[in-house]
């Protein structure tokens, strides 16, 4: 994986890839921020593969780690440490010399967390059951969806491995802000795809064109790239007519009421704050997806949380 196979011409897009670019040959620790699809994992791969470093790229889904077996899995852990343990190295040793990607970060036990921060400051890694410790030469690239900010006021996440991994944040645009590449990304996947099975490539009418450019994909490019999979196989070499696209990217018409005043009435103030802690709640206190969720702007949001004393 490659900078050149991250396409996209969107302004926000191209801004993080040339960030990546610069501080590839670096040895700096990266936070790769955004929604879930939206490819925090091939630019991570590509900051790997432009860096010159010799040792492997390996992945750690924090999220599926076992909270008992966590500190083991990255550190190691001596013969004995545990029942039935034999000496195994663990991730962070596994990719001495290269990369080592941290995907869903934020999914990190705390006493785990601790850990990595020694190792991030000074490089020292300690296997589980032994009293030494050795120097591990490990790049760290960390990605996450959740609102990390907002975890370390719940006190979920610690703030001093915050500062330490955010060094250099790099933040993906969702599908939805990326408009304009919807249909160049389109065209590639299909292309693409189609070769991969030896099938005709479908084509795209104007219309289902308009109308996928008007979805919201909340999947990201991983969505994306499974629809057009979807298309290949069962529409080769035909043109896709809107009556042709799945259920989900019809429009539903918006009824005249989308609320229903009960007979009583209701607190038009309570209501409306009600409406924007469940925004914020939902977007793990992410102000700008909050907006979007409540169809407001941000500046806007952040007028009305002022007005009713929202933190």
């Amino acid at each position: 994986m490659t900078f050149d196979n991250l396409l996209g011409k969107n302004s926000q897009f191209a801004a993080v890839i040339r960030a990546a670019r610069l501080i590839a040959k670096t040895n700096v620790t990266v936070l790769i921020l955004g929604e879930s699809g939206t490819g925090k994992e091939l630019l991570a791969q590509a900051i790997h593969q432009h860096s010159g470093k010799q040792g492997s790229f390996t992945t750690v889904n924090c999220a599926a780690l076992p909270e008992t077996l966590a500190e083991s899995e990255l550190f190691g852990h001596k013969k004995g440490a545990f029942t039935g343990a034999n000496e195994q190295q663990g991730r962070i040793q596994a990719a001495k010399n290269g990369t080592l990607f941290l995907d869903e970060i934020g999914e990190l036990p705390l006493n785990v967390q601790a850990k990595l921060l020694r190792f991030l400051e000074n490089g020292e890694c300690q296997m589980l059951g032994s009293s030494r410790t050795e120097i591990v030469n490990t790049r760290i690239l960390a990605a996450t969806n959740r609102n990390l900010e907002a975890e370390i006021q719940q006190k979920k996440f610690r703030a001093d491995l915050y500062y330490r991994l955010n060094i250099v944040p790099l933040e993906l645009p969702s599908l939805q802000q990326r408009e304009s590449d919807i249909k160049m990304l389109l065209h590639e996947f299909t292309r693409e795809l189609a070769e991969n099975y030896n099938l005709s490539p479908p084509k795209y009418s104007k219309t289902t064109l308009k109308q996928l450019r008007s979805y919201t994909w909340p999947g990201n490019i991983r969505e994306l790239r499974n629809f057009c999979e979807r298309m290949v196989i069962l529409n080769g070499g035909k043109t896709i007519e809107p009556t042709n696209l799945p259920r989900e990217f019809y429009s539903l018409p918006i009824p005249d009421s989308i609320f229903n005043l009960p007979d009583n009435g209701i607190c038009l103030k309570k209501l409306e704050i009600s409406m924007i802690k469940q925004a914020l709640k939902k977007t793990y206190g992410n102000q700008t997806k909050a907006a979007r969720l409540l169809g407001l702007t941000r500046d806007t949001l952040l007028y009305r949380m002022k007005k009713y004393a929202i933190k």
